[in-house]
């Protein structure tokens, strides 16, 4: 009888995926696997915590639209990436966390690591597996992958005793099966019911999100728009998917942005909602016209209607749907009549766009000392290659500047934390960033505080040579937290909101990076070109002015449970 390990068998299942990085931090319950990815064609990405490892992992899958892979050694190894899966839920990120756990024998003997690992992580993935059968191991693999890339993609845990792994398995007993799953079919019934809105309507709005951009719907939605004539909106991981600059793309949805968004929502008499969620982002759909119609379109039937009655359900892969909806209009001939129809909104809007953005314009243009957090915001936005570079956000308010901030030309090259609202992303997000497209200049803008959730991984770039740009927006401390505080309070709190000045830039000297100091917002171009040039990990350290409030700290303010 020929055998095999269960180790084996896990780690030829992802060869034979073809799966090209597999983000890890080593331990004793995943080592089988690792010696059998040991020179295979699956790289292990050692990082400096599983939290990183994880974020990694989300960050793949947002930018390629497979599934990002984890693996991550029994107890506190698991209970370190329960905050990347849990982002991954929330961004509807296609992702495999693989954990290794104590052997089935050793349950409840009080054996190192030990914990009921499934049981906690059961709420947080769309499905967990624990395969206590070497021989089903690979079906097993199969089911994960499978689950976490149909319908809603979303993370899957998939969970390895150690004896399992260790234990060997007859060759002719081993389960193979391999199944890839199609797309929803369209309802054509459901496109010509929402032509048919469109006809009837005045002032539509288009809000395009993650559906998009993981249905790869790009083209579908380009010409949805261009041959009706309706103006556009980006939300989350669908940012790009028609470019910023685009006649009928009035950018990012959310409302704080500076531009068209508010006034598009309250006088919209249609609301378009293609693959994204009503959310926190348009105030739980209150900031939409009351008297407005709703369609919306998703994968996932549980979450049409989500705080806002909706009209028309679509419950369809969206690629399938704008397809249907292009061919009606071809069909009906209705183009120009649509254009026509929405020609005075597309200029008004137009209009209101320009107005709105000009209000920010003072500080995008501030040189103001302490330097305004919207300056260093328009700096690295207009250093930055809008079609082909890469920018990451991360922190509270340092999200919020650049979200209100970066013109995106391009899908999968903007990234931040979504509506699940993470700190410490920013690093792991610009190293998967650099992994992935490594001649794209990659570019982190993150607060002072999300620094240092993972600040080693500083170390990780270094030592894996991802020579990435990381600027800090040095506010002095947890700028949002401060600020709501003094709005909903009449002060801060200085214990847990003031950090003070921290040499950043000197401590990744000290790893073998580059570090710049900015004071003075005329030095922030400069310092880019010259880190860029440098072809090093580099830290640009921006004192950026304490005292600036952004919407989100206000809004912030308006919903935190603080004593009055």
């Amino acid at each position: 009888m020929e055998t095999i390990t269960g180790a084996e068998l896990a780690a030829q299942a992802l060869i034979d995926r073809q799966i090209p990085y597999v983000f890890s931090l080593s331990g004793g319950h995943i080592t089988p696997v690792y010696q059998h990815l040991e020179k295979s064609d699956v790289k292990i990405f050692d990082t400096r915590h599983e939290q990183s490892a994880l974020f990694m992992a989300e960050a793949w899958g947002k930018l390629t639209r497979t599934c990002g892979v984890a693996m991550v050694t029994a107890g506190p190894g698991f209970t370190n990436a329960l905050t990347g899966v849990a982002s991954a839920k929330f961004s509807n990120t296609p992702l495999v966390l693989i954990a290794g756990c104590v052997g089935l024998d050793n349950k409840e003997k009080l054996d190192l690591q030990d914990m009921p690992q499934e049981a906690v992580i059961r709420p947080m993935v769309k499905k967990t597996f624990v395969c206590q059968k070497g021989e089903r191991i690979n079906e097993y693999v199969d089911l994960a992958f499978r689950t976490a890339l149909s319908g809603r993609p979303g993370p899957v845990y998939l969970e390895f005793p150690i004896d399992v792994l260790n234990a060997p398995v007859n060759k002719e007993a081993v389960r193979y099966t391999r199944t890839e799953v199609a797309a929803n079919p369209a309802d054509p019934d459901k496109a010509r019911a929402l032509i048919e809105m469109m006809l009837k309507a005045k002032n539509p709005v288009v809000i395009a999100g993650t559906g998009a951009w993981q249905s790869n719907a790009e083209e579908e939605l380009k010409t949805f728009i261009e041959s009706t004539g309706m103006p556009l909106f980006t939300s989350l991981s669908g940012r790009g998917v028609l470019s910023d600059n685009h006649p009928f793309c009035f950018e990012g949805a959310i409302a704080i942005r500076p531009g068209g968004g508010f006034a598009a929502y309250i006088e919209t008499d249609l609301v378009i909602v293609l693959g994204t969620r009503i959310s926190l982002y348009y105030l739980f759909g209150d900031i939409f016209n009351p008297a407005a119609k709703i369609a919306q379109v998703d994968i996932s039937p549980e979450e049409i209607g989500r705080n806002r009655t909706v009209d028309l359900p679509v419950v369809s892969d969206l690629k399938g749907f704008l397809k249907a909806c292009n061919e009606i209009v071809w069909q009906k001939d209705v183009s120009k009549e649509l254009k026509d129809r929405f020609a005075p909104w597309i200029e008004k809007l137009t209009t209101a766009h320009k107005d709105g953005k000009a209000l920010s314009e003072n500080d995008w243009t501030s040189d103001n000392i302490p330097i305004h957090p919207l300056r260093l915001a328009k700096e690295i936005d207009k250093f930055m290659n809008r079609e082909s570079d890469i920018v990451v956000a991360d922190g509270g308010d340092t999200t919020t500047w650049m979200g209100m901030t970066r013109t995106v030309g391009t899908p999968g090259r903007y990234l931040d934390y979504g509506i699940f609202g993470s700190l410490a992303v920013g690093l792991p997000y610009a190293n998967a960033a650099k992994l992935l497209y490594p001649d794209s200049r990659v570019c982190l803008v993150t607060g002072d505080g999300s620094v240092g959730f993972n600040f080693m991984e500083f170390e990780t770039a270094i030592r894996k040579n991802l020579p990435i740009i990381v600027v800090i927006c040095n506010d002095l401390g947890w700028g949002m937290i401060r600020h709501s505080q003094e709005i909903r309070m009449g002060h801060a709190i200085e214990d847990g909101t003031y950090i003070g000045k921290v040499d950043y830039h000197k401590m990744v000297e000290a790893i073998g990076g580059k570090g710049f100091f900015v004071e003075d917002p005329k030095d922030i171009k400069p310092a880019l070109k010259e880190a860029f040039e440098s072809k090093k990990v580099c830290c640009v350290n921006v004192m950026t002015d304490p005292t600036t409030v952004s919407p989100a700290s206000t809004m912030l303010a308006n919903i935190g449970a603080y004593k009055a």
